[in-house]
């Protein structure tokens, strides 16, 4: 018999179908006329398929016991139209095959209720759940949803390294990767390591961005993407950051920053429809069990224009409210959260993409202004989240670039061959970075980003 997937069988089985069915027991309940439901899922999809056995299926009295919450089952049969409420269809089995049994007294997802931070230290468990399976089908539906933007646009799909000697942010936030026997050194209590003794023979790192890489490649080829893990050694235990997660990075040579404003434009909503389309049943479980208000500002993100505003005037409309922040901001420091929801959700009521920032506040990249003091950048913010996308025009012009690399304390010879492509045919071009976790934040309503990543990376947690 096929082996058909369960979202499969509940959108196109037909009665009197013979196939066969493999997934995980939500429930069991048992009738006194002699046989058994089974609630069947694959997490394929939200909904589970009911089985019905019968007394009669081949060793029902010795295995129908081993058929409790989180065993996994092979049960052939054939479709039935279900006169139950709310389902087309049912599977009536021939046959029944435990695979996996599961210790009722000890399996952890029983059914009633779980805080998340209980499903956090049994996230080998947890992908079983209502949320974290449709946490899952949203993410992959967006990842899928990128790589389809970008590939019908022409872009080149661009893998970045891992391990990189450059720190692309300046911050210096970044994880070191050596085979030097830490211990030993330790114990040896010297005062300079000798690097050369080190792998690479330098000081190497784990990537913070593969930015400055695929400006190697833009400039080259055209318009390319990089997508793939990225690490922040930031000490920061808030619901918004993770030490491990992945980043979206287009970079297009030819672009100035209002060509990039445009593409994360289209970007975000494009990503927005499609999950829409293809997770229906997913976000109408958001919208109901998470949050009540995830579908309309879904709706007001990609019905509505993205406002372009000013750095500056942002601070004057912040300052000029009258509404009390935690956080005071003048003219040169950094928005807050908060500032960024209220410009969104209380002031226009619609996304916003602020540009021009100071160049104190930004890395060494950016293109500068010809008032010397604001840089190209742009952030997009979007209602419930705040800021979802970071980017600006890249800064083309050699002297420059070095004049930034010294204000930001970095030697421009580590960047030797990053300055090249300013002595080698220059362009202006422009790219941006989109984090994946922000954008199923977003998208599915959840509140902390610890629970939109298979496994969170966090001070003090590398579990599983």
């Amino acid at each position: 018999m096929p082996i058909t997937r369960i979202a499969g069988i509940l959108r196109d089985g037909q009665p009197e179908t013979q196939l066969t069915a493999r997934g995980w027991v939500r429930t069991r309940r048992d009738s006194k006329n002699g046989f058994s439901f089974i609630e069947l899922n694959d997490g394929s999809c939200m909904k589970n398929l009911q089985i019905v056995v019968e007394n009669t299926v081949p060793g029902y009295e010795t295995s129908i016991r081993d058929v409790t919450t989180g065993a996994s089952v092979s049960i052939e049969g054939t479709l039935k139209e279900s006169p139950g409420k709310g389902q087309r269809i049912e599977l009536h089995a021939s046959s029944l095959t435990v695979l996996g049994v599961a210790d009722a007294a000890t399996y952890p997802l029983q059914k009633k209720g779980h805080s998340m931070e209980f499903l956090r230290e049994i996230a080998h468990l947890r992908p079983r759940t209502n949320t974290f399976g449709a946490v899952a089908r949203v993410r992959n539906c967006i990842s899928w949803s990128i790589h389809n933007f970008f590939q019908t646009r022409g872009f080149l799909y661009l893998n970045t390294p891992i391990i990189t000697t450059s720190d692309c942010e300046g911050a210096g936030e970044m994880f070191q990767v050596t085979t030097l026997d830490l211990a030993m050194l330790a114990k040896k209590q010297i005062d300079t390591i000798d690097w050369k003794q080190d792998f690479f023979g330098k000081p190497a790192s784990l990537t913070v961005s593969g930015q400055l890489e695929a400006e190697t490649y833009a400039t080259a080829i055209g318009d390319c993407y990089t997508f793939g893990p990225t690490f922040r050694a930031e000490n920061s235990n808030t619901t918004r950051h993770l030490a491990e997660f992945w980043m979206v990075e287009p970079e297009m040579p030819f672009y100035e920053l209002p060509d990039n404003m445009d593409l994360a434009e289209s970007f975000v909503k494009t990503i927005i429809n499609d999950v829409l389309e293809k997770c229906p049943d997913d976000m109408a479980f958001f919208n109901e069990r998470i949050d009540k208000t995830v579908l309309s500002k879904l709706e007001n993100i990609r019905s509505k224009e993205f406002i372009r505003l000013p750095y500056t005037e942002a601070i004057e409309i912040i300052t000029k409210s009258g509404k009390k922040f935690d956080y005071n901001v003048q003219w040169g420091s950094d928005l807050q959260t908060e500032h960024e929801r209220f410009l969104t959700e209380e002031h226009f009521g619609q996304p916003v993409i602020l540009f021009n920032y100071p160049r104190t506040l930004k890395p060494f990249y950016m293109r500068c202004n010809d008032d010397e003091k604001t840089v190209r950048a742009m952030d997009v913010l979007v209602p419930g989240v705040g800021e979802i996308i970071g980017g600006s025009q890249r800064e083309e012009r050699l002297d420059i670039l070095v004049q930034r690399m010294h204000e930001c304390h970095l030697n421009p010879d580590d960047y030797w061959w990053y300055t090249d492509l300013r002595r080698f045919g220059t362009v202006p071009h422009a790219g941006f970075g989109l984090g994946l976790e922000r954008a199923v934040l977003l998208i599915t309503g959840m509140t902390n980003i610890r629970d939109v990543i298979p496994f969170p990376r966090t001070p003090g947690h590398a579990e599983f």
